[in-house]
């Protein structure tokens, strides 16, 4: 499954500070589901994914659940989610390089998608779960920890940045008695779309955001709106 068109998986266990005794493991951890077509091998990083993600989340719920014991529920629950979406995971992922490892079909090669933030969150969270399988959790826990530890630790100060669509309906929901309402365009070819996206509160246009996703544009207007109503209510905006 190897290729001499990546570096090896013994290159990136070196890295991320982990010894694996299978190390095939960490292989099939890196290989995507393109890949994997392209060499008429069923096997993907899929299912790694799958398990990787139910660690990380367990493991970041662990740390900021011990870290802040006086948080209520709901705000734990933002920053878990802040720490462990896709752009989070991505994030991470470049700062290791990841991206440079993963086997990837020549479609989707050429179309940039080393750096697609999807593409690294679903191989990182599949690297936390080749780590779990082959040394047990303590040393995924450890990995974890030392991936994600001072994130964690500035998520926690963050307050409403931690997810501006929430923030902005709580203040509209306050402000206005209604909620935000979205409108979201898109652009581009299938592969390489941008979304522009809209919000309103009380029928006026008070945020626009652009990003990779709709979910991404929405959080970039959500952001827009949140500060230019805080402002307007005499609040500092975060």
């Amino acid at each position: 499954m190897a290729s001499d068109a990546w570096p090896s998986a013994a290159e990136l266990a070196a890295r991320l500070d982990v010894h694996l005794d299978d190390v095939e493991l960490l292989e099939r951890a890196l290989t995507h589901r393109s890949w994997a077509f392209e060499q008429g091998d069923t096997a993907t990083n899929e299912r790694l994914e799958f398990l990787g993600d139910a660690v990380l989340g367990l493991v970041v719920t662990d740390e900021i659940f011990h870290a802040h014991p006086d948080e209520q529920e709901g705000r734990l629950a933002k920053v878990r989610s802040a720490a462990v979406k896709t752009g989070s995971l991505a994030a991470v992922a470049r700062e290791l390089g990841l991206g440079r490892f993963v086997r990837l079909g020549r479609g989707e090669a050429a179309s940039g998608g080393a750096d697609k933030d999807s593409i690294l969150a679903d191989t990182l969270e599949a690297v936390v779960g080749a780590v779990y399988l082959d040394q047990g959790f303590a040393s995924a826990y450890d990995l974890v920890e030392r991936l994600f530890g001072a994130r964690l630790r500035e998520l926690a100060g963050h307050g409403a940045a931690l997810d501006f669509k929430t923030s902005l309906q709580e203040l509209a929901a306050a402000r206005f008695d209604e909620l935000p309402r979205y409108e979201v365009s898109d652009t581009g070819p299938d592969h390489a779309k941008t979304f522009t996206a809209v919000v309103r509160v009380a029928g006026e246009v008070v945020g626009r955001g652009v990003g990779a996703s709709k979910k991404q544009a929405e959080q970039d207007a959500a952001r827009e709106a949140y500060g230019h109503l805080a402002t307007a209510a005499g609040a500092t905006p975060l």
